[in-house]
């Protein structure tokens, strides 16, 4: 019978426009289109980072500029204590997300050390051992502070290294703030530590918090609420950018003069009350760089 074969033919386009319509609302295609935009290069925070911490009483005012701030876990290079201690809580109440950091140890005490991997799973152990003090949870990104720029000595490739697999091993995320500068070699060539770790850290889960307060990229001390992004910094893997470091750091930064105070310091925006603390000056690709809000 014909008309048979014409309603088939009617109820078959029926279904197969119903199914382009489907697809096209589908979760999964949703669920990767906000994928994509939650993984933006252009969009960036703006945030600090300190040796000391700055006092309850500044917060307030400091987070009308700031979406994070650098948490020392240990001593910081240089200093004698810790004042970051026991002051999540209060950093948490007040809107912050956290930079998690953990101060590590510069290439003479490696060469001293009869095993560096040794000493560096004590010392993530150490580290954890602390963030789990401070309420920071399972999940939480820890940055091994690594001073020194250029390519890494042996013993300092496997301090970090081994570091970053304690820390991991022990559900946390590892991280490392390190060089994003170019430092020249022999033969012409250049090296920055950023990408030096980078090559050698095989199928480790690194994030990336890199210094680079050379101007350009760095735009000096500008306390912008829409900050470059990390990748601006010339390390395209950058999750976090410092681009400003209180005082001024005259032979990288000396074409940063201009937006410095006359003291060579970075210091809130005017108009933040918090203009008496000086400061380093951060961008990254979250306001909550290494997760450290999430509860216990």
């Amino acid at each position: 019978m014909p008309g048979v074969g014409k309603n088939a033919a009617w109820i078959l386009t029926i279904i197969l426009c119903s199914f382009v319509l489907a697809v096209g609302r589908s979760p999964a295609r949703t669920k990767l289109s906000l994928k994509r935009s939650a993984q933006n290069p252009k969009l960036a925070y703006l945030g600090f980072d300190r040796n000391d911490y700055p006092g309850d009483s500044y917060l307030p005012d400091l987070k009308q500029s700031f979406s994070f701030a650098g948490y020392w876990l240990n001593v910081p290079p240089g200093a004698k204590s810790n004042s970051w201690t026991g002051k999540r809580a209060i950093l948490r109440d007040n809107g912050f997300g956290f930079l998690v950091l953990f101060n590590g140890r510069i290439s003479a005490e490696l060469k001293r050390a009869a095993d560096p991997a040794a000493l560096a799973a004590a010392d993530a152990r150490n580290a954890i051992e602390i963030a789990k003090r401070e309420g920071f949870s399972p999940g939480t990104v820890i940055f091994l502070d690594q001073e020194e720029g250029g390519r890494l000595l042996l013993e300092q490739q496997k301090y970090l290294l081994a570091w970053v697999d304690e820390i991991i091993s022990a559900g946390f995320r590892a991280g490392v703030y390190c060089s994003g500068i170019p430092v020249k070699e022999s033969h012409g060539q250049s090296i920055t530590t950023a990408n030096d770790i980078h090559d050698h850290a095989g199928r480790r889960k690194i994030i990336y918090f890199v210094y680079n307060d050379v101007c350009p990229p760095s735009p000096g001390c500008a306390s912008s609420k829409s900050p470059r992004p990390p990748s601006a910094s010339g390390i395209e893997f950058a999750d976090v950018w410092q681009f400003a470091q209180s005082p001024r750091r005259k032979d990288f930064a000396r074409a940063c003069h201009a937006n410095y105070n006359r003291d060579g310091n970075c210091y809130p925006p005017p108009g933040n009350s918090a203009g008496p603390i000086y400061l380093d000056l951060d961008s990254a690709t979250s306001a909550d760089p290494s997760n450290g809000r999430q509860q216990n």
